[in-house]
């Protein structure tokens, strides 16, 4: 069984930054595609970042602020988020997918954390 728990969350002023963790349990970690989404209410999830084991991806509005990351030594991935936004408040999930494919679909992840609470302040 694969089990994420997200770590890092808080509140941030607007400009700042945040670097947000996923640790995983499992032996494949290495193979997996992992991904953070983000969910503010009455909303769907929806894509912030995915990597697999040669590219990172990124949602067009986190393009070239947010950086994710993965350590497969420590089992772990990284959402480093720079230069927030009031936009970016929203509780971010850890997702995993048993596939060298990064699909920017929530349904496409079979794994979940419970999530981490961001909130960015203006």
């Amino acid at each position: 069984q694969v089990h994420l728990v997200e770590s890092g969350g808080g509140l941030v002023q607007a400009g700042g930054s945040l670097r947000l963790s996923c640790a995983a349990t499992g032996r494949a970690f290495n193979t997996y595609t992992m991904a953070w989404f983000r969910q503010t209410p009455g909303r769907d999830r929806e894509f912030a970042a995915g990597i697999n084991r040669l590219s990172a991806y990124y949602a067009d509005s986190v393009k070239g602020r947010f950086t994710i990351s993965r350590d497969n030594a420590k089992n772990t991935i990284y959402l480093q988020m720079n230069s927030v936004k009031p936009e970016d408040t929203a509780v971010y999930y850890c997702a995993a997918r048993p596939y060298d494919y990064v699909s920017q679909r929530a349904v496409d992840y079979i794994h979940w954390g419970l999530g981490t609470q961001v909130t960015v302040s203006s």
